[in-house]
């Protein structure tokens, strides 16, 4: 108050007392808040500074969830590729046991020993054979008789013998045949022509299994290639003494077994489907099919007779059979691990695209996805077929699936192997990020923050220099009052 005046002790007393208050009273405020900057009134520069480090902790502290949900996303995609990983091995190894399973089934058949014909044949359908059957002859054909020939009645021919001298005129014809062949010489001029231009023009016919030429006794005389065919002699020309010979009768002997056993396993038709031994005396018949048999021209009794309405079945493989059932089951697993290897919404199985945004501005980040968004399924591996049962009739066709199965697996590894890197790239951003984020915060510490131990020496120093000034101020009042003791 201006009306009241004060010594100046007392009033220097006095300020000393307000100062220390005010510095105690910041100092408690420091202690109470933790911060030497609790506003911008309190220091502009470092209150702005540690604000903008603050605020881009912060920012960066939101991008470390969507970080933590694209790891998870990745983990959710790396379990599910392991996981068909394991199955395309289990696949494998199901196609292996098929590869090594040899219970086929077989069934032994007597040759009879007589009452076949050249119609006999033993036929295989259905099973790895199909629809279309393959038909192997239980007899054949031999002839002892020498092939057949005819010579004309005249002798001491030579090939410069007209065919005018043989009888023939101009535009006559002679015909030889020797049953599916025949050759026509048709006569120009008799008179010039002779038997050498005649034997070219038969000789020449390739498909015809007649020879002619003129013998020692000087005989124009045709002969047949083999023992199996007749010469038929026509045209309205002719030569003394050439007539048509039939062809030797036909003999058919029943084959032999190990005749049968060789002619049936080497059929390229019955080839790996098929297999013939000799079992003490009898045909043994394998059957290297997942499917029945069917063996036509044996009887019930298993004795063959070369009928066609005669039929014996030989059951199929019902190891591989039943192994192509579960390599269907575990294919159908692809499909439906590629389906549930999802998170939050995100399966980069399915051809997802996940993006993840590494600092505030959005100028880094990584998109995450499989090579052209396609689908990591049975299909996009190359094993989307069902496997029939037939499939596994073939060791070749094994060898094939095996091929295709070995091909997704190398493509299963190497998409986990790409989404791995992702991976490590995301989790280094993560700590990289983390790392950041304390620097900032220590940063903006480093401007704000008090030092609560320099702050409680402080405010300990001020309690005792507060103490002091009172009692000064105490000392001060007493001067005063010495003064009204005088005037007492």
């Amino acid at each position: 108050m201006a009306d009241i005046s004060l010594s100046k002790a007392v009033r220097s007393n006095l300020y000393s007392l307000k100062g220390t208050a005010d510095m105690m009273s910041e100092t408690q405020n420091r202690l109470a808040t933790g911060n030497k900057v609790n506003s911008a009134l309190d220091n502009p520069s470092n209150w702005f500074t540690a604000k903008g480090l603050t605020n881009r902790a912060s920012d960066l502290g939101g991008l470390l969830d969507s970080m933590a949900n694209g790891i998870k996303t990745l983990e959710a995609a790396d379990n599910g590729l392991s996981a068909m990983t394991k199955t395309l091995e289990s696949m494998q190894s199901t196609l292996r046991q098929a590869r090594q399973d040899k219970s086929f089934q077989t069934a032994s058949y007597t040759l009879p020993a007589s009452g076949l014909t050249n119609t006999s044949t033993l036929s295989f359908d259905a099973g790895a054979v199909g629809d279309t059957a393959v038909s192997i002859n239980l007899t054949s054909q031999t002839n002892t008789a020498t092939a057949v020939s005819t010579a004309s009645t005249a002798t001491g021919l030579t090939g410069a013998s007209t065919l005018a001298s043989l009888g023939m005129a101009d535009g006559e014809t002679i015909t030889v045949s020797d049953g599916s062949e025949t050759h026509t010489y048709t006569i120009t001029t008799a008179a010039t022509e002779d038997l050498d231009d005649l034997i070219a023009g038969i000789n020449g016919e390739a498909n015809l299994d007649v020879t002619a030429a003129i013998n020692a006794d000087g005989q124009f005389e045709l002969t047949a290639d083999n023992n199996e065919v007749g010469i038929t002699v026509g045209g309205t020309g002719s030569i003394a003494g050439l007539a048509t010979q039939a062809a030797p009768a036909a003999v058919y002997v029943a084959k032999t077994l190990d005749e049968l056993v060789s002619e049936i396993n080497s059929n390229t038709d019955l080839d790996g489907k098929i297999r013939a031994s000799n079992d003490n005396g009898k045909l043994r018949i394998e059957n290297q099919s997942t499917q029945e048999l069917n063996v036509d021209g044996v009887t019930s009794a298993g004795v063959i007779d070369g009928s066609t309405s005669d039929v014996s079945t030989i059951d199929g493989n019902s190891v591989r059979a039943g192994l192509a059932d579960q390599f269907n089951e575990l294919r159908d697993q692809l499909d439906k691990l590629a389906d549930d290897a999802s998170f939050n919404g995100i399966n980069l199985l399915r051809g997802d695209k996940l993006a993840i945004t590494f600092n505030e501005t959005g100028t880094s980040s990584i998109d995450i996805q499989t090579e052209n968004g396609d689908t990591i399924n049975s299909a996009n591996l190359g094993v989307s077929t069902t496997l029939q049962e037939s499939d596994l009739d073939s060791d070749t066709n094994i060898d094939s699936e095996l091929g295709k199965l070995k091909a997704a697996l190398n493509e299963v590894r190497s998409q986990a192997s790409t989404f791995g890197s992702n991976l490590s790239i995301v989790e280094n951003r993560q700590t990289f990020t983390e790392s950041m984020i304390n620097t900032l915060e220590d940063g903006a510490g480093d401007l704000t923050l008090a030092d609560m131990n320099t702050e409680a020496a402080n405010l300990l120093a001020l309690q005792t220099r507060q103490s002091l000034s009172q009692n000064s101020l105490s000392l001060a009042s007493q001067a005063d009052q010495s003064i009204l003791q005088l005037i007492r």
